[in-house]
């Protein structure tokens, strides 16, 4: 459960770096996912969640 919460802070740290230093970025890339139907956000949310899950497995295997 450690690696979990830590995980999820580690989330909090990348986006918040994110919009900080990104902002205007970041703004046009949410008007562009507002766009995208919602079949292809499912696709991309999928496709990203396998590539984490792969990427947890390599590093943690």
């Amino acid at each position: 459960m450690t690696d979990f919460l830590t995980a999820l802070a580690l989330v909090l740290v990348i986006e918040g770096v994110l919009y900080a230093g990104f902002p205007d970025t970041m703004k046009r890339g949410m008007q562009a996912a507002f766009e995208l139907p919602p079949t292809t956000l499912r696709a991309v949310g999928l496709a990203v969640a396998l590539l984490g899950l792969i990427g947890v497995w390599l590093i943690r295997g």
